[in-house]
């Protein structure tokens, strides 16, 4: 998960201008939810069937720890480098493909 985070600053930090503090943790929050669930589901497809419900309940006690640990570092990056519209894009996002999509590879022009 840390490379993930550590891919989208890269990629916000190419961008042009700033997202508001409240922007960018609503998107840096969906991003890393969406990717820690794509994550998170395929290990859960893989488990035996008797043992993926208790699995799927350790991963939501998992996430918000998790994510927590990685969001000072994703919302301070936003909020100097993600325009508006990419975090707007990553807050209305439903899938970490949509998410991915929203920031052009190597960053806005």
């Amino acid at each position: 998960m840390r490379s993930i985070l550590f891919g989208l600053v890269l990629v916000l930090g190419a961008s042009a201008c700033g997202a508001s503090g409240d922007k960018c943790d609503k998107a840096c929050r969906n991003y890393f939810t969406l990717h820690y669930w794509d994550e998170a589901d395929k290990e859960i497809a893989k488990a035996p069937p008797d043992q993926r419900d208790a699995l799927r309940r350790k991963k939501v006690e998992q996430l918000d720890p998790r994510m927590n640990q990685e969001l000072g570092m994703c919302v301070s990056q936003c909020r100097e480098a993600a325009g508006n519209d990419e975090a707007k894009c990553m807050i209305e996002a439903k899938t970490a493909k949509d998410v991915e999509a929203c920031v052009p590879p190597g960053g806005a022009e």
